[in-house]
């Protein structure tokens, strides 16, 4: 983080918050960096910006990352509050999104409580609602909102942690040296380990005998057993997962507890996407993999090629790579399905996505679909302004029988465009004079007028119905 041309950066509020977590009154503070007091003070209430002296002493002596004061967590709260207030709830209200942002900013924590309140109204509401439809004899299944909790649950958990989990990466790194495993496919080492350590034999069945199951663990028989619709990236990563449940069972349950989630759902859901975790990272391993990945110019196919693993585990591993001092690119990644359906995201950077709805669809997330099997690349810019370059791809989860679909989702995964010259994708691409394609969370909290592409109109705007006029937009709306 540091001024580039004429840009002020203005950090009072998040260098306050990391005085105050360190414990420090102002004058010890100005007096460890070596800044005046008074200096001090008008930066934390933005009456000054920072200068890269600052930035690099602040750097040194806490011994931090500078990207820790990019406002990650003010972007991601004033997208959250944005979101809230556009709710027709608050439509007599009419907060101005100058004050969202200056509460995003100053106290993200408060913008965090806000969301967690609103998320509890919601929950409410559909509580009732689904109640009165029981009653009513037109709803037998299960609440909406009830079905989501563990969901969203472990989502919040993961991202509190920013999708990094150090006891993990570090014990998959042992594993993998003592396993030796290396460029040669890691099946057979894997396997070797189940059978030798565990008295667990592997095999593979056909499918009229895993019928809906594609793995199974048989305890009684300690037998593994694969479908043969399994490719062998995703037969290596679900031995690596076996081991994981096997081998690091306290760990992972220290992780899980950790969470202090509400319920059994939500804890079970947790415990897998933490086995999950480490059998990417046992795969993966932290220092080889993000040494391969910087080399590489994070080619996702090569680096899948490298070490064993499919498409959709490299770009998820590649979320993961926090390692204090050792930092990947941090990026954001999601999985939607031909309609639309957001079945898991993540965001490392300031990229927000909307907790209630899909995305938008202009972005070339959804374009995969069309192109099956391609890579397609992308600048994007958000309504605040911030730009990210893209890279998306269809994958299939599974082979399938004649007559079956396939599973078929759109895997994104992005970055902030300040990264993208790191990245063989970006080939091609004026970085310095982008032609983003301006897109927003989904279409009821985007305010951009004339898009074609609208399903419905945003949520925080009067709509305007003139019977005379048919726009490029088949919602028109007031800006004022």
């Amino acid at each position: 983080m540091a001024s580039t041309g004429d840009r002020k950066i203005f950090a009072g509020p998040r260098i306050r918050r990391l005085r105050r977590e360190l414990g420090l009154t102002q004058a010890r503070m100005a007096e460890e960096l070596g800044f005046s007091s008074s200096y001090l003070n008008l930066v934390e209430r933005n009456q000054r910006p920072v200068s890269a002296q600052f930035l690099l002493r602040l750097a040194e002596v806490y011994d931090m990352e500078l990207r820790t004061l990019a406002g990650d967590d003010e972007a991601k709260a004033f997208a959250d509050l944005v979101e809230v207030f556009s709710d027709p709830l608050f439509k007599e209200i009419a907060l101005p999104k100058s004050e969202l942002q200056e509460l995003a900013s100053v106290n993200p924590e408060v913008g965090e409580a806000v969301s967690l309140l609103y998320r509890a109204y919601r929950k409410s509401s559909q509580r009732i609602a689904d109640l009165t439809a029981r009653f009513a004899g037109r709803d037998s299944g299960p609440m909406l909102e009830e079905a989501a909790l563990p969901l969203e649950e472990v989502r919040n958990f993961i991202h509190s942690r920013k999708n990094h989990f150090p006891r993990l990466d570090e014990a998959a790194e042992e594993l993998h040296e003592a396993m030796q495993l290396g460029r040669d496919d890691p099946f057979i080492k894997l396997r070797e380990r189940l059978r030798s350590e565990h008295g667990v034999e592997v095999r593979v069945a056909p499918t009229e005998v895993m019928s809906e199951v594609l793995r199974h663990y048989d305890r009684h028989r300690t037998r593994l057993m694969f479908s043969e619709l399994l490719d062998q990236p995703s037969r290596n990563f679900q031995i690596a997962y076996q081991i994981g449940c096997l081998e690091y069972r306290s760990v992972i349950e220290e992780i899980v507890a950790s969470a202090r989630l509400t319920n059994e759902d939500s804890i079970r859901l947790c415990r897998i996407n933490i086995t999950n975790y480490f059998a990417g990272a046992l795969l993966m391993p932290y220092e080889k993999f993000l040494a391969r990945a910087n080399e590489l110019k994070y080619d996702i196919e090569i680096l899948g090629r490298r070490f064993g693993t499919g498409f959709e585990q490299v770009c998820h591993r590649l979320t993961t790579l926090q390692r204090p001092g050792a930092r990947g690119i941090p990026f954001f990644f999601i999985r939607v399905d031909n309609a639309g359906n957001v079945s898991k995201r993540f965001s490392a950077g300031r990229f927000h996505f909307s907790k209630f709805g899909g995305t938008c669809p202009l972005w070339d997330v959804h374009n995969t679909f069309h192109n099956p099997g391609k890579i397609l690349t992308q600048i994007v810019r958000m309504p605040d302004e911030t730009t990210y370059f893209s890279i998306a791809r269809t994958v299939r989860r599974a082979g399938s029988p004649h007559n079956r679909p396939a599973q078929q989702f759109a895997i994104g995964l992005g970055c902030d465009l300040s990264y993208a010259r790191r990245l063989v994708y970006a080939r091609g691409h004026d970085l310095e004079d982008p032609k983003a394609v301006p897109i927003g969370l989904n279409c009821r909290l985007c305010e951009r007028p004339n898009c074609a592409q609208r399903a419905y109109p945003p949520l925080s705007r009067p709509l305007v119905l003139d019977e005379r006029v048919r726009g490029i937009s088949p919602f028109s709306f007031s800006l004022d």
